[in-house]
């Protein structure tokens, strides 16, 4: 697997990490946690997720990019969850739920363009100043742009993220 670290936020956000390019092992190592729950992984990917962040990293609270409900109840779990939780505890930061998925599309099997407009977050409470979103991918960035969106709407300052997988920027356009 070849390490990512660091990468250029798109817009709204404040910061963008990700553990390793979503290719190849790393692909598969995702893949088998997403669609086969395979959840052997969690607790190594956390460790992974913490160990490219910055130690003077301002965050109040984690939370995660909530896949659809539809998604959840098909597969009995959200990656992304067991991320942020697994995340948490190594990092020793609360892990909070503050985002809901309005829409009900996934991102799976669409192009760049249609990914750019298809996750649409609300915020369930009031967050803290500075937030770490967790997911598992970033193909686009539309969804980590939509949380962060989501977030700094509702009072949020500061939002970064942190994911295991990345495939190369630029991340994605404008909606029509």
């Amino acid at each position: 697997m070849r390490a990512v670290g660091e990468m250029a936020p798109p817009e709204p956000l404040s910061g963008l990490w990700a553990v390793f390019a979503y290719a190849g092992p790393g692909r598969e190592l995702l893949a088998r946690l997403k669609y086969r729950n395979q959840r052997s992984s969690v607790r190594w990917l956390a460790s992974a997720m913490a160990s490219v962040l910055p130690p003077d990293l301002p965050a109040g609270a984690l939370t995660w990019a909530p896949t659809s409900l539809q998604r959840r109840r098909r597969r009995g779990f959200d990656q992304a969850e067991l991320l942020a939780r697994a995340l948490g505890r190594e990092v020793g930061l609360p892990v909070v739920r503050l985002l809901k998925r309005v829409d009900a599309a996934g991102q799976t099997g669409r192009n760049r363009r249609q990914r750019s407009c298809a996750p649409v977050f609300a915020s369930l409470r009031a967050p803290p100043t500075a937030v770490l979103v967790v997911d598992d991918v970033i193909t686009t960035g539309a969804t980590l742009q939509a949380a962060a969106g989501a977030l700094i709407g509702a009072g949020a300052e500061r939002v970064g993220a942190v994911v295991a997988g990345a495939t190369p920027p630029p991340y994605s356009g404008s909606c029509p």
